[in-house]
C-alpha cells in the first residue's frame, strides 16, 4: 500500500472514532434530558437498566454497561476484530455519558420527553453503527440467539425483546409510559435509518417502451446518467423486450419524466426509493476499517 493510501486509510479510521465518540455523548445525552425523567425505556438493555434504576435505585448506564459485559465475552468469537474493540469502547462511552454528562432535564412532557428523546437518541445510535461499531445490549443478545436459531430472523428476535422490555417497562412505571417508550422506540429507529444512509433520497426508475434505445440515449446524454439493459418477456405476449433500469437523485425525477413522455407516451414507467447508492455519481464506496 502506497503512503497516500495508508493516510486515506488512518484519516478513515480517525474519523470513525471521532464519529462513535460524538455518537456516544448526544445518544447518552437522550437520558439524562429526555428519558429517565419521564420514565420512557426505549428497549434494550438501556430499557432494562431504566427499570433497575426505578425499582433498586442503580445507575442507569453502569447497570446497562454491567449487563453488556457478559455479552460481549460470549459474543468475541461472533464478532471479532477491529468490530469488537470499536463497540466495546462505544458501549462503556455510552454507558458512562448516561450517568455523568452534567446536563438537566428539559422536559417532564412525556410525549416531548418520549419524541425528542427518540430523535436526539436515534442520532446518537446512528453515528456509532456509521462509525462502524455497536453498543452491544439486544443486538448482542440477538445475533447468539440467532446463531442457534437461524431459522428466526434477527428482526423477529429484535422486536420481541424490546416488546419484553416495554411489557417490564408497563409493569414498573405503568401501561402509559410504556405506550411513550414505543413511541420513543419508533421514533430512534426511523432517525437511526436516516443518520445511515443520511438525507439525499435517490430513485430507482424502471421504463419499459418500445422506445427505450431513445430513451436510454436522452438519459445518458441529456442528464448524464448510466441505464442499465434487462432484459425482460412480457407474460401475455411472450415478446421479449428490454427495461430500463437508471437510479437518479429525487429532484432529477421531472426530467426523466418529460423524456420519457416525449420518446413514448404510452411507456410503462414505475420507480421505488433507492434507500443507498454507492458508486460514480452517487456516494463513494469505502471501507470502515
Amino acid at each position: 500500500m502506497t503512503d497516500l493510501g495508508q493516510k486515506i486509510r488512518s484519516d478513515k479510521r480517525v474519523a470513525a472514532w471521532l464519529q462513535i465518540l460524538l455518537g456516544c455523548l448526544v445518544g447518552g445525552a437522550a437520558y439524562p434530558l429526555f428519558l429517565t425523567p419521564n420514565h420512557i425505556a426505549p428497549g434494550g438493555l438501556t430499557g432494562v437498566a431504566m427499570i433497575l434504576n426505578h425499582t433498586l435505585g442503580l445507575p442507569v448506564g453502569i447497570a446497562s454497561l454491567a449487563m453488556n459485559v457478559p455479552l460481549f465475552l460470549l459474543s468475541f468469537k461472533a464478532i471479532g476484530g477491529i468490530f469488537f474493540l470499536r463497540s466495546l469502547a462505544a458501549t462503556v462511552l455510552f454507558s458512562l455519558a448516561i450517568d455523568f454528562l452534567p446536563l438537566a432535564p428539559m422536559t417532564v412532557d412525556p410525549l416531548l420527553g418520549s419524541v425528542y428523546g427518540g430523535v436526539v437518541l436515534g442520532i446518537g445510535l446512528g453515528m456509532i453503527v456509521r462509525g462502524g461499531a455497536t453498543t452491544g445490549g439486544t443486538d448482542m443478545i440477538a445475533k447468539l440467539i440467532h446463531r442457534h436459531l437461524p431459522f428466526v430472523s434477527m428482526g423477529m428476535i429484535l422486536f420481541m425483546l424490546d416488546a419484553l422490555v416495554v411489557a417490564a417497562a408497563g409493569v414498573a412505571f405503568g401501561t402509559t409510559e410504556a405506550l411513550y417508550a414505543m413511541i420513543c422506540i419508533f421514533v430512534s429507529s426511523k432517525v437511526i435509518d436516516t443518520v445511515m444512509v443520511g438525507f439525499v433520497s435517490n430513485k430507482t426508475c424502471f421504463i419499459v417502451s418500445d422506445r427505450w434505445e431513445a430513451i436510454s440515449r436522452r438519459i445518458l446524454h441529456e442528464m448524464n446518467r448510466g441505464a442499465t439493459h434487462l432484459q425482460a418477456r412480457g407474460a401475455y405476449s411472450g415478446a421479449e423486450r428490454p427495461v430500463l433500469m437508471c437510479v437518479i437523485a429525487r429532484q432529477e425525477l421531472p426530467m426523466i419524466k418529460e423524456i420519457v413522455r416525449q420518446e413514448d407516451e404510452n411507456a410503462f414507467v414505475f420507480m421505488t426509493e433507492a434507500f443507498e447508492v454507492l458508486g460514480e455519481g452517487f456516494s463513494a464506496l469505502t471501507s470502515q476499517d
